[in-house]
């Protein structure tokens, strides 16, 4: 019986495939990760303003209120891309843009966006509030608008402003604030 290992030119695939590990990932964009790690940043304002849990002086919208802790009594003025967002808006405080309000509080969307979490995530326990469900997609789908995609166990801290104006929309009787990942 003949063999075809004869018929078949040899051919150097080294040169003919060009592969290029991680050719089609996304470029880190500098100047966002220069803002969220902004901790120099951070630590002047909070010296600046040493009471921010007991009045909001460090508020420069005029919508936010006093957490319960001083990471999160942080205004949307003192986080880049959400100035940049107001800035571009002419808005005083991000919580006055039509795009956050279609986006985070209109319940519609938010109905629309549990499918794709569901779909992510599994089913929800059957005793969990809707406004517990809503209020966590609004914060996911704010966080989606103003830094886009974070990945997995990487957390901003949001604006006081924009977790008040949420928590109106959506109320509960118990909040657990921020909690870093683990």
């Amino acid at each position: 019986m003949e063999t075809l290992e004869g018929d078949i030119p040899s051919v150097d695939f080294s040169q003919s495939i060009d592969v290029r590990p991680y050719q089609f990932e996304p470029l880190a964009d500098t100047s966002d990760s220069m803002q969220s790690t902004g901790s120099e940043e951070k630590n002047s304002d909070i010296e600046e303003f040493p009471n921010r849990l007991v009045n909001t002086d460090w508020c420069e919208c005029g919508f936010c209120i006093s957490m319960p802790t001083v990471d999160e009594c942080i205004c949307c003025k003192e986080i880049g891309a959400v100035q940049a967002e107001t800035v571009t808006g002419d808005h005083q405080c991000i919580t006055e843009s039509p795009i956050f309000t279609a986006n985070c509080l209109n319940r519609h969307v938010l109905y629309v966006s549990m499918y794709e979490y569901l779909q992510n995530v599994g089913p929800l326990d059957d005793n969990q509030p809707p406004h517990e469900i809503y209020r966590y997609l609004a914060y996911r789908r704010f966080v989606r608008w103003i830094w886009h995609f974070l990945g997995k166990k990487h957390r901003k801290i949001l604006p006081a402003c924009v977790v008040t104006k949420i928590r109106e929309a959506f109320p509960s009787e118990h909040y657990c604030g921020f909690k870093y990942a683990m």
